[in-house]
């Protein structure tokens, strides 16, 4: 039941990602706005780079993310969980992503492990809407 739990856990960062994404895309749509004509303030010009370098970031982890939610899914109905585990770091191993073919974390360890991949997702939108409200206020106050 642990890992479906953590398998759920992690599908939230699904919902993160989305956040994120629409902060990005608004981030780019502003700063690709002097192409039309449009004059922008230069502190908003640094903001809209870093809140897309936030984006990618915040992408990567949301990757990440997404893939131990598929594989804690998939190892939490499997009825012989020490040979998938095994089986699963042996493909990781192949595909390089993963150093060795032996890890002797347990599950709990990986779990944490899992968790802090999301938390750091969390924290990547956290940043770039405390920057995008920033931002805005001190737009504002300046205009």
């Amino acid at each position: 039941m642990n890992l479906y739990l953590i398998a759920s856990l992690l599908r939230r960062g699904a919902q993160l990602e989305r956040c994120a994404d629409g902060i990005s895309l608004v981030a780019l749509a502003y700063g690709l706005a002097p192409l039309l004509g449009a004059t922008l303030h230069p502190l908003a010009m640094l903001s809209c780079i870093v809140l897309l370098g936030l984006g990618l970031l915040h992408k990567y982890w949301a990757i990440r993310v997404a893939l131990d939610a598929d594989l804690f899914a998939r190892l939490a109905a499997s009825p012989d969980l020490p040979a998938e585990t095994q089986a699963l770091d042996q493909a990781l191993a192949e595909l390089r992503l993963k150093p060795t073919t032996s890890d002797s974390r347990d599950w709990p360890a990986r779990s944490r492990g899992a968790l802090a991949l999301l938390r750091r997702q969390a924290v990547c939108l956290g940043l770039q809407v405390l920057l995008a409200l920033a931002t805005l206020l001190t737009l504002l106050s300046t205009g």
